[in-house]
């Protein structure tokens, strides 16, 4: 949904606490003044009882934290900033928080956990936040956070005679080949593309890394796609969002694309390249997208796990490269073939806390990533165990070799069951899916 929709300049406010709780006091006081019907008193009790189980600060600054109740909206957002800054337990050292995104959604709201992970993409980004922070005034805030939350504050592409005639010519191309869709790779131009830019009669997909909210006026996508990457190489991202786009229904095995890109941040387009969807991924489909995903996983668990699995194969953790295998799906027969190694570190908590859609499980996922054995995943995102030792066999499917007993494991109970299991190699920072025993790299080898 669109985020800027639920802000309201009623809403936000300079906090004068010094504490955490204090604040909160602050947001609610503006919270209950519109709507009446809220009890601050079991609201506090709620955002701090949550904030004792699971911090709520992001880092650069910000904390969210957030409840959910039986109310007749879906949601309520509030927003302090405070120069001085606050005291966070859950802050690093001598951090102080700046800014507080407080959001209190209904219970019948659904998509409750894509809206508080949109809002922590958004405040991740140092740079808006600093500007939110350093706002001369309120209006101001409110009208810096309108632009960054409504999706509109990517800086305006280089355009010169190249990139308009390689557009154009990606037109030409897509109409000779038959091609279905265009995709433009916005990561090709430093801070994305302006809306407006680049507009055509053919359907046109945008695939970016950056957190973008769809605008009304943004009409010249049919759809946006967020795929992390953080390799500089030409249409890096290319494989990962066709799998999203396939999942998502965007596009189907018997299309053809015509994507334009270039090198991330060097704001030229220098490459055209046309993709079968089904000779690329002829060795992994057999001719329907529901095969393709299991029935029970949804598609946003798939990303948010090949999100997670991408930042662990780049980034790895405190320094070292890290190596762990995800299961996503058929929870009922997986959980027949493997068994704990550990103690299960997600056991006691509430499914909602536990999704891997919640935001605020990322940090989790990743200190448990050291744990040998696997992440067991519901198709809705709750993660059921860490540390879990798949005991599936394979013997119809042979691994290239030098992949190692996790690659095997994971070929090898994505055939005994109706799952997906993805991997990250420790050796290479690859990031690879494997369906039905066929593997598919996603990520190239870390150089």
């Amino acid at each position: 949904m669109r985020l800027d929709k639920i802000i309201a300049r009623s809403r936000i406010v300079d906090l004068k606490s010094l504490d955490l709780e204090g604040a909160l006091q602050e947001l609610l006081g503006v919270c209950v003044g519109k709507f009446p019907d809220l009890k601050p008193e079991s609201l506090l009790k709620g955002l701090l009882a949550r904030e004792s189980t699971m911090t709520t600060y992001l880092g650069f600054g910000v904390a969210l934290p957030h409840v959910r109740i039986r109310m007749s909206r879906r949601y309520v957002l509030a927003i302090g900033r405070s120069r001085v800054g606050i005291r966070h337990d859950g802050a690093i050292a001598e951090d102080r928080v700046h800014l507080i995104v407080m959001l209190i959604a209904g219970e019948r709201a659904r998509d409750y956990l894509q809206v508080l992970a949109s809002i922590a993409r958004q405040v991740k980004d140092k740079d808006l936040v600093d500007t939110l922070v350093n706002a001369p005034d309120l209006d101001t805030l409110y009208d810096r956070m309108i632009g960054g939350f409504g999706g509109m504050r990517v800086v305006e592409a280089q355009q010169n005679r190249v990139n308009r005639l390689m557009f154009r010519e990606a037109e030409r191309v897509a109409q000779g080949a038959d091609c279905n869709a265009i995709v433009v790779f916005g990561d090709t131009f430093v801070g994305g593309i302006q809306p407006g830019v680049l507009r055509s009669k053919l359907k046109t997909i945008l695939v970016t890394r950056a957190a973008m909210e769809t605008s009304d006026d943004q009409n010249e996508y049919s759809e946006t796609i967020q795929v992390r990457s953080f390799s500089n190489q030409r249409l890096a991202q290319l494989r990962s969002a066709m799998l999203v786009a396939l999942t998502r229904g965007i596009v189907t095995f018997s299309d053809r694309i015509c994507c334009v890109g270039g090198i991330t941040g060097s704001n030229q387009f220098d490459t055209l390249v046309v993709v079968d969807i089904e000779r690329e991924f002829q060795t992994l489909l057999t001719g329907s997208t529901a095969d393709l995903l299991p029935p029970d996983v949804k598609p946003e668990v798939l990303e948010r796990v090949i999100a997670v699995a991408t930042e662990l194969g780049v980034e790895g953790r405190e320094g070292r490269p890290v190596g762990c295998l995800f299961v996503v799906g058929d929870n009922a027969r997986v959980s027949t073939l493997s068994k704990p190694l550990v103690l299960n570190p997600f056991f006691g908590y509430k499914e909602e806390d536990r999704n891997i859609l919640n935001p605020f499980m990322d940090e989790t996922v990743k200190e448990f990533s050291s744990i040998d054995g696997a992440f067991i995943i519901r198709g809705d995102g709750v993660v059921e165990s860490a540390g879990s030792l798949i005991q599936a066999t394979d013997s119809t499917h042979e691994l290239p070799s030098g992949l190692g007993s996790r690659h095997a494991a994971a070929a090898a109970i994505s055939v005994a069951a109706n799952c997906i299991s993805i991997v990250v190699s420790s050796s290479t920072g690859q990031v690879t899916l494997f369906r039905r025993g066929v593997m598919l790299p996603l990520t190239e080898k870390r150089r």
